[in-house]
């Protein structure tokens, strides 16, 4: 999810020639949604089988709290504060112990 990050950091310096390649906003999003969707249930999957994950916890809920953060207002400090929000997540997401 970090990585994410990362990518959404990019993905905003790229934004406008994306949208320009591709179409517009919509299509941007309909060519990387899919690859997204499959890459987070492989992972939640993968994460609930080694017990590193809470058995109830829904990709696709994960991907949208993840898309959340992508959609912050642009600020010096918005990456500071989604890496927050993706520890609280991520320590959300772990099992009681």
């Amino acid at each position: 999810m970090l990585l994410f990050i990362d990518y959404i950091a990019a993905k905003k310096m790229i934004a406008p020639a994306l949208n320009t390649l591709l179409g517009g906003h919509a299509k941007v999003i309909e060519a990387s949604y899919a690859q997204v969707q499959g890459a987070i249930r492989g992972l939640v999957k993968w994460g609930i089988r080694s017990g590193e994950i809470r058995k109830d916890l829904d990709a696709i809920d994960l991907l949208k709290a993840v898309i959340g953060v992508a959609y912050m207002p642009a600020s010096p400090d918005w990456q500071q504060s989604a890496r927050r929000l993706v520890d609280i997540l991520i320590t959300g997401s772990r099992p009681n112990r």
